[in-house]
């Protein structure tokens, strides 16, 4: 018989909050989503922002990008750490429902995000549910992102969890994937609905 699952390991950006650089720079780009896109594919990629994510500082980070591009899009690179809190449009209800009744059920939480040292604290003020946790690992903080098992192995010894006990939630399915190969059960996180399906196979909802 699999073991049980008694905790559970929550992502945050894509799973319990809406986070996505296209809420804020839709409004800089003036619907203009050809350009936008194109500037996110080579300026402000995913890769630049997770070496913030590691750990390195947004000056740094957007130093490098200011001498690499022209100095037309200065301002809007500039724009990602100053008006970051523009790029979370708010929480994914559905999935803080589900956090919420495993949290009334008595259910172990955590939280593992890769998330900047810099841009985390705004966040942990904005959102009350991130406090319902019983802990927080920001890769920014410990210079490690998914899905490196260092991580999750920090994750696994910080909070003292039980791999064989645990389960993790993420949108990224390579970092499901990650926690799966350490004895953690992966959920790939699609939507509200899919996630309820799952927790309940799990009998955890």
């Amino acid at each position: 018989m699999p073991p049980k699952r008694t905790t559970v390991v929550f992502d945050l950006g894509g799973v319990l909050i809406d986070w996505n650089p296209r809420h804020l720079y839709r409004s800089l780009f003036a619907g203009d989503e050809a350009a936008m896109e194109e500037f996110l594919a080579t300026v402000v990629t995913p890769d630049w922002n997770l070496a913030q994510d590691a750990g390195r500082s947004f000056v740094e980070g957007c130093a490098l990008l200011r001498a690499r591009h022209p100095a037309t899009v200065h301002h809007l690179i500039d724009a990602y750490p100053a008006r970051f809190p523009e790029t979370l449009k708010g929480p994914i209800e559905g999935s803080v429902a589900i956090l919420d009744e495993l949290r009334r059920r008595g259910t172990p939480l955590y939280a593992l995000t890769n998330w900047s040292h810099e841009t985390f604290p705004p966040a942990l003020e904005r959102f009350e549910f991130l406090r319902w946790f019983l802990g927080i690992l920001v890769s920014g903080e410990v210079g490690l992102v998914k899905p490196d098992p260092r991580i999750f192995r920090l994750l696994l010894d910080r909070f003292a969890i039980d791999a064989a006990s645990a389960v993790f939630i993420d949108d990224n399915h390579r970092n499901a994937a990650a926690a799966t190969a350490l004895g953690i059960h992966g959920i790939h996180f699609t939507t509200p609905a899919a996630l309820r399906r799952e927790l309940e196979d799990l009998r955890l909802l």
